[in-house]
């Protein structure tokens, strides 16, 4: 049986850091493409930095969840828990600033598009 933990931990130790790796990777990559949007005064830089920022969120969440399953003392639990938690929430505001974004992007559009004149 000991081994069989022994295995679980190792692959769920190399899960979290791939996951944890990723999520950073994919939010500077958000952030290096923020800034060249912003440089080239895209009006839709906050909203592929929000996409960006909340995919590398997720990554990261993704990473603490696994980390629950190899905690082993209650003191521990409540780190990760909260952690999760913060994690969580940062994710919802952003997918709140992505719903915003998108309504004020089709706006935009629509008064930006001629009305369609149907004979």
């Amino acid at each position: 049986m000991a081994v069989a933990e022994q295995l679980l931990e190792s692959i769920v130790s190399w899960a979290i850091l791939l996951f944890e790796y990723v999520g950073v990777i994919v939010i500077v990559v958000a952030g290096a493409r923020g800034v060249w949007y912003y440089i080239h005064r895209d009006p839709l830089t906050r909203l592929s930095l929000a996409k960006g920022l909340s995919l590398g969120l997720e990554f990261k969440l993704g990473s603490e969840i696994l980390r629950t399953v190899i905690v082993r003392e209650f003191k521990e639990i409540g780190l990760v828990g909260a952690i999760i938690l913060l994690r969580a929430a940062l994710t919802v505001l952003i997918h709140w600033e992505i719903k915003n974004e998108e309504q004020a992007a089709e706006e935009r559009q629509s008064k930006a598009e001629p009305p369609n004149m149907v004979s």
